[in-house]
């Protein structure tokens, strides 16, 4: 980072409080985010904030931490939300990822609040791969509980129609809840990844959020290798070597071709409001 941009400790106020953090003898402290990376569910969240993570300069929360959406957590208030963070030094960024933020519609107004000049990362994939991604989460988790699932296909249809009451497409709608946030913030504040970009060739796109959030160039391709057992790429950081989570890259169900068609059909509209809406566009289906 530029040494005439480093931040100084964290104390942000919102509706008067002061939130004063605790420093520890040897210099750091719990800071309020600096960077949120707001969603979206599927999109490749976990993949961008470990990535972040090689950044010598961002420190990253290891939950999602759920402040801004979950009411039992937001009434705790700031000193709660603060207690959440990592230790950092002051010179550091501090980054949390709730990729629910981007679907609740009082998530923008309750972070401008806290802190209108705050960074945002959005990262994205194609809207019918987010779907799948969506059901196919859900349908592994209930089958480790022994529940009851239904078939991809009769959650996305009903009466020959797309389904507009499945939630997963609804988290698919990425211009309607883009509109909420350009409510309360610029687009110049919001830098938007492409998640299966970001899947292909990984430093291209954390190149991108380096310069966005305006931090040295740091992250390279030694960072990198491809898994071949696993199919995606994976992290070297010091020498140490790590890989998502096994519950990443899970195959996804086979959907019949007619489906996938309508759903790509129901995804063209929303998704030009969406390019319009950002200024550029996706490689999506």
């Amino acid at each position: 980072m530029n040494k005439e941009k480093e931040p100084k400790p964290n104390n942000i106020s919102m509706q008067g409080l002061r939130v004063q953090p605790y420093i520890h003898p040897n210099g750091t402290l719990q800071q309020l985010p600096q960077i949120i990376i707001i969603g979206v569910r599927k999109g490749g969240t976990r993949a961008l904030i470990e990535m972040l993570s090689l950044h010598s300069a961002v420190a990253a929360a290891q939950n999602e931490v759920h402040f801004f959406d979950w009411e039992s957590h937001f009434q705790r208030g700031l000193p709660w939300y603060l207690s959440q963070m990592p230790y950092s030094f002051p010179e550091q960024l501090t980054v949390e990822k709730t990729p629910a933020y981007f679907t609740s519609s009082k998530v923008p107004k309750r972070i401008h609040r806290m802190n209108p000049d705050i960074k945002l990362l959005l990262i994205l994939r194609d809207p019918t791969e987010r779907v799948l991604s969506d059901y196919t989460q859900v349908f592994y988790n209930r089958l480790q509980k022994h529940k009851h699932y239904q078939p991809i296909e009769s959650l996305l249809v009903k009466d020959g129609e797309i389904n507009l009451g499945y939630k997963a497409l609804n988290r698919s709608l990425y211009y309607r809840h883009m509109q909420n946030w350009l409510q309360f913030f610029p687009l110049e504040s919001i830098h938007v990844v492409d998640g299966d970009e970001l899947i292909r060739d990984p430093l291209p796109e954390m190149k991108k959020v380096e310069r966005f959030l305006k931090l040295e160039p740091q992250i390279n391709t030694s960072n990198f290798y491809f898994n071949k057992t696993k199919g995606f790429y994976c992290l070297r950081d010091h020498g140490r070597e790590r890989c998502l989570h096994d519950s990443k890259g899970r195959a996804h169900p086979h959907v019949a071709p007619a489906v996938l068609h309508k759903l790509h059909l129901f995804f063209h509209e929303p998704n030009k409001k969406f390019f319009e809406l950002v200024g550029r566009t996706f490689n999506w289906k």
